[in-house]
């Protein structure tokens, strides 16, 4: 199988390594000649054989329309584009009947793993038409973990409904985030606690709270102890103001979640040592850029 990537960063640079390692070939594009295949979306378009695959991975709103209409130029009826990037799902609708009147077939997939995905596999939530689901099985599976197809993968429903999915996934990442960081401030302001880091690490094995978040919350404990490199200001990338918008449009309580997003907006006013905490565990888990401490 011959696949075409568009966007080669931190997650989609990783995810042609790991479909390459899995015996699928892909022909990349990125704006960037050091890791590009090819000098331009239109001769990956005519690199690839018929009927095409292309898999989206730029950043959402006008990048990803930018990228979908170059697209649309070279590609014909009855090819595919798979966009794995954090798209709104109203977006999805929207380019899936765009495309339609070209015959060209459309999947939304949301992606979690960050930059682990290339050791451990992503987490994929898809969103489409059966047929361009199975069609586009066995590029899935490579990308995600090994074991139980149903433990790493599942085809949420129609168009629009992985990035649902991926966008209250990351609702819930953020509370979570922000339980773990909250407690990390409430540990070092108490004075008979003298470790810290020791804490976090022995929650690791047979606790409630035991997970991956916590496990990176350990390693970035590890770097810096104290988190003093790091200033407590904290970007949100878009999910997490969407989920609280659908919370609000179909009148679901979500204290938590909006909390944790509101949080994130106080980190901006003031540095905090729990929005330190969740600055490094974005580092940890996605390789985020975060704000270097004074």
């Amino acid at each position: 199988m011959h696949i075409g990537l568009i966007g080669l960063g931190k997650m989609g640079g990783n995810m042609r390594t790991r479909l390459r390692n899995k015996g699928i070939e892909v022909t990349g594009y990125a704006r960037s000649k050091d890791v590009s295949d090819v000098e331009s979306i239109e001769a990956l378009v005519a690199a690839l054989p018929t009927p095409r695959t292309v898999w989206v991975m730029v950043p959402h709103g006008a990048p990803t329309d930018d990228v979908i209409n170059e697209l649309t130029k070279y590609m014909t009826a009855g090819d595919l584009i798979i966009e794995g990037g954090n798209s709104r799902f109203s977006e999805d609708i929207r380019h899936a009947a765009e495309l339609a009147e070209h015959g060209i077939g459309y999947l939304d997939c949301g992606v979690s793993g960050g930059v682990w995905g290339l050791q451990n596999g992503y987490g994929l939530m898809v969103g489409g038409d059966d047929k361009l689901v199975e069609r586009a099985m066995p590029i899935l599976d490579a990308l995600r973990p090994e074991g139980e197809r149903a433990e790493g993968f599942v085809h949420v429903g129609d168009v629009g409904a992985g990035h649902y999915a991926k966008m209250v996934h990351n609702g819930i990442e953020y509370a979570m985030m922000q339980a773990f960081a909250e407690g990390y401030e409430l540990l070092e302001k108490k004075d008979i606690i003298k470790d810290v880091h020791g804490t976090f690490a022995a929650w690791q094995r047979g606790t409630v709270v035991r997970s991956w978040l916590l496990d990176l919350l350990v390693l970035a404990l590890e770097e810096d102890p104290a988190l003093a490199k790091i200033k407590g200001y904290v970007d949100d990338s878009g999910e997490g103001r969407w989920t609280v918008e659908e919370a609000i449009a179909n009148a679901v309580p979500m204290p938590a979640i909006t909390a944790s997003l509101f949080a994130r907006f106080s980190s901006r006013q003031d540095d905090s040592p729990a929005m330190k905490a969740v600055a490094a565990l974005r580092n940890q888990f996605g390789g985020h850029a975060v704000k270097k401490a004074d």
